[in-house]
């Protein structure tokens, strides 16, 4: 067996789950058509969970806390074994773009449209393919390989050399 041991390919995945749970604010809308869908929110419960436990009178700060402390304690530390490292840089810089279209979705679209089903489309749209994106990039590490996003992965990459 080539590539990195299975600890830090198992490591490496836990990171996925912080996007996950970003994502499953998108797919209310299919959730609530599709009950049986719900089973895709139990990898981020345990995100969830500490994300509530960690907010501060209402306003989510866990989220934030966590960002800051997977970015400074493992991104940033060298010893920290690079297939950790990398995975986890590209799981924070997924869950930046999903904040930032979600940012935007509620700035620009939500307060205009409210709730039509082009949003409720849109909405699905970006939880199934945010929900596709992660499962790839699960499995890619998983196997030992870099998940090769395109963009987000040369980012990455430019940030770990």
């Amino acid at each position: 067996m080539d590539g990195p041991p299975i600890w830090q390919r198992l490591l490496a995945g836990l990171a996925y789950a912080l996007p996950w749970s970003d994502a499953l604010g998108f797919g209310k809308p299919l959730m609530s058509q599709f009950p049986l869908m719900g089973v895709l929110a139990l990898p981020a419960l345990p995100m969830l969970t500490f994300e509530q436990v960690f907010s501060v009178g209402g306003f989510g700060l866990g989220g934030l806390l966590l960002f800051l402390v997977l970015f400074g304690a493992v991104v940033r530390n060298p010893q920290v074994p690079y297939t950790v490292r990398f995975n986890v840089l590209l799981a924070l810089m997924i869950d930046i773009v999903l904040i930032v279209v979600q940012l935007a979705m509620q700035i620009l679209l939500r307060n205009t449209f409210g709730n039509t089903l082009l949003l409720r489309t849109l909405d699905n749209t970006i939880f199934l393919g945010t929900i596709l994106l992660l499962s790839f990039a699960l499995v890619e590490c998983l196997r030992g390989k870099e998940p090769d996003v395109p963009t987000l992965s040369e980012a990455v990459r430019m940030q770990l050399y």
